[in-house]
């Protein structure tokens, strides 16, 4: 695993969220961490942008590049934001750190009118086939950690999150997938997504 690896699919995800969110739109950032991201929407897009960040020194470093970020748990809700008062709400690579997955979708799409969801792929053919040859936890470029120091509490796979999302009655009106060194939407590689896909990346509303 190198830094390059990591370098280049944080940069994706950043390209196509970017990509997704319109100009001059609401936007929420949760789990923003040092605001990289939420500083190129306002740059890029100039969205009116907020972020939630539990770690002091990644706050540190949001308020250095002027951003507004609040401390605050996830885990917990977003009981001071009022409903739908956010275009979109970010959740880009977080949603497997958080102890309560189901409470923070809810949230998402309570106070946004749409959500965008990235996560690593667990169902990876990599991901399969190492933990099956080597009988260890797998390492990848979604997912670099040694098992006793990540932070991913809830693996999950692509179908996973489809099948949340059915039981849940959330539409899925986007989906993206980060495979063969980049992003497939709506193409004939999609049925294999949970095979093939390094990250997906999802945009869902309430019904």
């Amino acid at each position: 695993m190198t830094n390059r690896q990591i370098d280049i699919l944080t940069r994706a995800d950043r390209d196509l969220i970017t990509a997704i969110v319109p100009p001059h739109a609401h936007v929420l950032d949760l789990g923003c961490c040092d605001g990289g991201l939420l500083r190129e929407l306002v740059e890029k897009k100039q969205v009116i942008g907020r972020g939630v960040e539990i770690n002091e020194d990644n706050l540190i470093q949001c308020m250095e590049r002027g951003l507004f970020v609040c401390q605050g748990d996830l885990d917990q809700g977003l009981s001071d934001y009022p409903d739908k008062s956010f275009d979109y709400v970010i959740l880009n690579q977080t949603l497997q750190v958080i102890r309560r997955p189901e409470v923070i979708l809810s949230e998402m799409l309570r106070v946004g009118k749409y959500g965008i969801v990235g996560f690593p792929n667990f169902g990876n053919w990599y991901v399969r086939t190492n933990f099956f040859f080597s009988g260890r936890m797998p390492k990848t470029s979604a997912l670099p950690f040694e098992w006793y120091d990540t932070p991913n509490i809830h693996q999950l796979t692509i179908r996973d999150f489809k099948d949340f999302c059915r039981r849940e009655g959330v539409s899925i009106i986007r989906e993206e997938y980060y495979m063969l060194g980049k992003w497939h939407h709506s193409s004939f590689l999609n049925p294999l997504a949970n095979l093939l896909a390094v990250t997906g990346m999802f945009v869902i509303s309430e019904k």
